[in-house]
């Protein structure tokens, strides 16, 4: 059975496969949920399967080869049928949305994020510890199956006006005012802003599905949602905007994987400003 694209803790029932998607072995060891198996964002969702991986050729969070990532999905006990669900400490923004994104795009339909994350499993309890099978053979897929954007694509797409850009990161960001983690400020000429927090509500959970589909349809307009190119930094919190779009029943919209920490070393153009 295909597994919903959310799941709030109170609503999990065993077996599952739990993934704590946080960045940093040190986090990791700190304190996870019970039964957590740790699907470190920097090692397993990103460069990490890819050494020596340069981030002007793909950014600073590739995809690995889709072998590496059979090959690692296998390593966790990941077969088809696996519930899997995704958490991290920043309401999916901060890699379990990406997990979700990966396994999805790899033809795996039982994933889950966990609405809230840490915080929200936290206060809420979890039914059952995550279960952490043994070793399996490879995933049997060998290819990425949703729609993604390369750097040469995303150039053209820019120019047209049947297709809109939408870089999700913050506005100070998008506006070139400030850039924490990449050489460069600015954004992609053409894209749009709608930073990815905006799925949220005050109490860190995705916004219901109808209000959600309010912001895309507004967003969108006349665009359909499959002629939407979504990206960030480096790919990581694109993925929690097809997330939600995915929930508001919108899904269909390809993801710049190297996003602004690819573009922005590539010497091609720039834009500040609003």
């Amino acid at each position: 059975m295909s597994r919903p694209a959310l799941v709030a803790p109170q609503d999990l029932t065993a077996p599952f496969v739990l993934m704590d998607c946080r960045a940093g072995a040190g986090t990791f060891a700190a304190g996870h949920l019970p039964g957590a198996i740790h699907a470190d964002l920097d090692r397993f969702l990103g460069a990490g399967l890819e050494p020596g991986a340069d981030p002007a050729r793909g950014g600073r969070h590739p995809l690995p080869d889709p072998a590496a990532w059979a090959r690692q999905l296998g390593a966790w006990g990941i077969v088809p049928g696996t519930w899997v669900v995704a958490y991290d400490g920043a309401s999916g923004g901060a890699g379990a949305a990406r997990l979700w994104w990966m396994l999805r795009a790899f033809g795996h339909e039982d994933v889950s994020v966990l609405d809230g994350g840490m915080a929200a499993a936290l206060e809420a309890g979890l039914p059952a510890p995550g279960v952490q099978p043994p070793p399996a053979p490879d995933y049997p897929e060998d290819r990425w199956l949703l729609p993604r954007a390369d750097i040469d694509l995303v150039d053209r797409l820019r120019l047209d006006p049947d297709w809109k850009i939408l870089d999700v990161r913050a506005p100070e960001r998008y506006r070139g005012e400030t850039e924490p983690l990449d050489p460069v400020a600015g954004h992609i000429p053409g894209a749009l802003n709608l930073p990815w927090q905006r799925n949220l509500g005050p109490d860190g959970r995705m916004k219901p599905a109808r209000e959600l589909r309010e912001l895309y349809q507004a967003f969108l307009g006349d665009t359909p949602r499959q002629r939407l190119v979504v990206h960030c930094g480096s790919g990581v919190t694109a993925c929690h905007t097809l997330l939600a779009l995915e929930a508001a029943g919108l899904g269909g919209a390809a993801l710049y994987v190297g996003s602004w920490s690819e573009w922005c070393r590539s010497g091609r153009e720039r834009a500040t400003g609003a």
